[in-house]
């Protein structure tokens, strides 16, 4: 008899990273499917019968969990809300739950699930399997050394309802050579890069190729670069495999600054189809660099290799952070003016948090000062350990620089910077039928230019996007959407989150 596996997902709050307020934009649910689930959906036995519930696209119901025999779970910190009502739901129908994923593997074990995975599941879940079938299987499960990803098999896409999507997922390496201080990436996967065979991820290409996606792919390394020597020569064959099949796919990854030293690598990645990556800059003070441990953005004039990086057609998303020991006391404005300077339009600012099982977070637990666990959500305003900066400058000092990169103003002309630098020779690679963008074009118009208080700045936006850059238009609406998604989000932790800043200062 055939055991049946409910996959679930838990469902991310709305945040910055949520992209929830463009994603509607487009007619779509989520930003990608859950890679993790549908890896381990690959590594099961293949007479099990698969189901994946992601509950950012539908709800979980009643009859999804009686339809099974085991529901299998995986999380990041900022889901775990949700993953306890998953696991209370399918516990209290007498479903056996096994859990996974970055919200265990960092030290979290009080969770009423029957099984636990903490680290990569590719040599643990074999024998848990063993175990299920001999009637003997342990409560948790834990992978003492980091897996070859030769042995990650290719993730079963076809669990994903692509229409909901904004992009699929692939991963091609995991763990980082660097050694951030606020990171739990290094913890997790380890400092030595890892990677796939070039045949392994070709292979992943064409399971999505061939199974209908077109558009967008994520390729989700932490670091991308990591790994250079294979990561070169990985991409000649992507390039050719992506020429062979008329170029259905654009790419996203995230990487770490040095990318902008390397003219081999970024000319490679603009000919295989990268048209945007994360990159982590946090902080313009090269002091604040070395206090967390982030030496390599010391090396180099980190503006210079940002307009390295969109010279060769890739848009520079990037990760800033406020609130590490050494802040100068105009740090906000010293953020303001990195951001302007720079023409990132998607910049990622968050308060500094201590994440579980990281340098970090051991140092403040030594120093006294780490007051609670993290919730995974760095922009929402709290706080979990005492700042050496007064907590209430801190709080109103990001408050202050939210409000303004993502005003109007600010993001738009970030925008137009960026479709100028952005030196791209072809257009992205259309992810839908023609009639889906005309629809999705129509409904941003209307939204942003017809019902939105702020349509005045949204219009002159594109007056000067077809003045300058009249072939950017189609990225230039994208950037508009997704402007739109940050001043929503800012609106929202401004106007009605004051309490979680209230509960960050007494805490502090």
């Amino acid at each position: 008899m055939s055991t049946k596996v409910l996959l679930v997902y838990p469902e991310f709050p709305d945040t910055y990273w949520s992209f929830q307020h463009a994603l509607r934009l487009w007619n779509k649910r989520s930003a990608f499917p859950p890679l993790g689930l549908m890896t381990v959906a690959a590594l099961l036995p293949p007479t099990w019968e698969q189901r994946l519930v992601d509950l950012n696209v539908r709800r979980l119901t009643r009859a999804d969990i009686a339809w099974a025999d085991v529901v299998f779970a995986s999380a990041m910190i900022v889901q775990q809300d949700s993953l306890r009502q998953i696991i209370r739901r399918c516990k209290s129908l007498g479903k056996r739950v096994v859990v996974g994923g970055p919200f265990v593997s960092t030290g979290v074990r009080a969770l009423d699930a029957d099984h636990l995975f903490v680290g990569e599941a590719e040599t643990t879940l074999p024998q848990f399997i063993r175990d299920l079938e001999d009637g003997c299987p342990r409560r948790t499960y834990q992978a003492d050394e980091k897996p070859a990803l030769t042995s990650s098999p290719v993730p079963i896409f076809r669990l994903a309802d692509f229409r909901h999507y904004l992009a699929m997922p692939v991963q091609y390496s995991r763990g980082c050579p660097f050694r951030c201080e606020f990171c739990d990436i290094i913890e997790i996967y380890g400092r030595v890069p890892r990677t796939k065979t070039n045949e392994q991820i070709l292979a992943e290409l064409d399971a999505l190729y061939y199974g209908g996606w077109r558009g967008l792919v994520f390729i989700v390394d932490d670091n991308f670069i990591g790994n250079k020597r294979n990561v070169k020569g990985l991409l000649p064959h992507l390039v050719e495999w992506s020429e062979r099949r008329g170029r259905p796919f654009s790419f996203l990854t995230e990487a770490s600054l040095n990318l902008a030293d390397d003219d081999e690598l970024l000319g490679l990645m603009k000919r295989a189809g990268f048209r945007r990556v994360f990159i982590g800059i946090e902080t313009p003070v090269e002091q604040t660099l070395k206090e967390a441990q982030k030496g390599q953005n010391t090396r180099r004039d980190m503006l210079e290799g940002v307009r390295k990086i969109q010279s060769y057609g890739m848009e520079v998303m990037a990760g800033f952070i406020v609130g590490f020991d050494s802040d100068p006391a105009d740090i906000f404005e010293r953020q303001i003016d990195f951001i302007r300077a720079s023409a990132i339009p998607q910049a990622m600012v968050g308060l500094l948090t201590a994440l579980p099982d990281t340098q970090l977070s051991r140092r403040l637990e030594r120093e006294g000062r780490l007051l609670a666990d993290s919730s995974g959500n760095n922009t929402d305003g709290s706080l979990n350990f005492v700042p050496r900066m007064d907590a209430a400058r801190l709080i109103e000092g990001y408050q202050h620089l939210l409000r303004t990169i993502y005003s109007p103003a600010e993001f738009y002309q970030r925008a137009l910077d960026c479709l100028g630098r952005v030196a791209q020779e072809a257009p992205e690679p259309p992810g839908e039928h023609w009639f889906k963008v005309l629809v999705s074009l129509g409904r941003t118009l209307f939204t942003l230019g017809i019902r939105d208080q702020e349509r005045g700045p949204f219009w002159r936006f594109l007056g000067h996007t077809f003045l300058r850059h009249p072939h950017k238009f189609p990225e230039a609406v994208i950037l508009a959407s997704l402007g739109y998604h940050f001043r929503k989000i800012t609106e929202e932790l401004l106007a009605t989150r004051p309490e979680t800043a209230r509960r960050a200062l007494v805490a502090a």
